[in-house]
């Protein structure tokens, strides 16, 4: 079977500039492979060249150099774009038009009619959320309300590869859930999805693997559990009930000691510091536990860490 996606050196100059234009690399020889009936978080800052490579896949722009394919057919094959869906960072449609209507106008697009135009734009609306207001016009929905329209339409046509473009934008963290959720759905029915996202914490969470970039380049790539180590590297303690005094007193036991409110404190512990025995002696002086949590390299600490690589081997 085919890689569901595949790039080869995928390269994108612009040229910047007004008297003397240079050329200026957003993408530098992306090499990568998704397979099918993964999800695959596509992660980076702010110019990383994200954007750049999805707006590639779709020939929305044309490469400098490489190659890439979907469904091991060159992108911008006619059977290939049937079956499959994009959603942009910021999509816009007619303002007048209601929800209903736009995806009506999508399901035509890829030649359904009648009851099936109808049946698909009840589920897809279903699926994201926005039952209640299929018939509002879409100059009165919010931000968030946008962006479940956008992913209702990249759902329409049951893609086998569908690509999202910063699909938590704007959502409220109800919006987020349900779009994890949805995302979850997809694969399990065997969907490819491949999405950029600044929201490590919804990476961490939904992707079979994710890729890096910085800088233009694919700085890192591979699960999440090859990439961090998930290693223990303490523990916050959360107390109520915590006299000044006796906060002070665990200076020496905590490596540090902050307060958050009047009489709760939050201690930050070594790994090694035996929490279950501390909490017990807090207990007996009278304070209250309120939460212990483990601290753990995240996804977010291994993005940080590859990003300020790129930028100083850059420099």
């Amino acid at each position: 079977m085919p890689a569901a996606i595949e790039t080869e050196g995928l390269t994108k100059d612009y040229l910047v500039g007004f008297w003397r234009p240079r050329p200026y690399r957003a993408l530098d020889a992306l090499t990568l492979q998704v397979e099918p009936g993964e999800v695959f978080g596509f992660l980076g800052p702010n110019g990383a060249g994200k954007s750049t490579t999805l707006k590639l896949l779709m020939q929305l722009i044309y490469p400098t150099s490489g190659s890439a394919k979907i469904l091991g057919r060159p992108v911008g094959d006619l059977e290939v774009r049937r079956r499959i869906s994009f959603l942009a960072e910021n999509p816009y449609y007619y303002d007048y038009l209601t929800a209903e209507e736009v995806l009506a106008y999508f399901a035509r697009l890829f030649g359904y009619s009648g009851a099936e135009v109808r049946t698909r734009v009840a589920r897809v609306l279903d699926d994201v959320g926005m039952a209640g207001q299929r018939r509002m016009r879409l100059r009165q929905l919010s931000k968030g309300l946008l962006q479940r329209v956008g992913l209702a339409q990249a759902l329409i046509n049951d893609p086998e590869v569908v690509f999202l473009d910063e699909p938590m934008s704007g959502l409220d963290p109800l919006g987020r859930r349900q779009v994890r959720d949805l995302i979850l759905k997809l694969r399990e029915r065997g969907c490819t999805v491949f999405f950029s996202s600044h929201i490590l914490s919804d990476a961490e969470t939904l992707c079979s693997r994710v890729g890096i970039m910085a800088q233009g380049r694919m700085v890192a790539s591979g699960r999440v559990s090859d990439l961090v180590a998930f290693e223990l590297k303490g523990w916050e303690l959360v107390v109520a009930d915590l006299s000044d005094d006796a906060a002070r007193a665990l200076a020496g036991r905590a490596r540090t000691v902050t307060a958050i409110a009047h009489g709760r404190f939050t201690l930050d512990l070594a790994p090694d510091a035996e929490p279950e025995r501390l909490i017990g002696e807090l207990r007996a002086g009278g304070a209250t536990l309120v939460s212990l949590n483990p601290v753990r390299e995240t996804l977010e600490d291994y993005f940080v860490q590859q990003v300020r690589a790129a930028k100083e081997r850059q420099a």
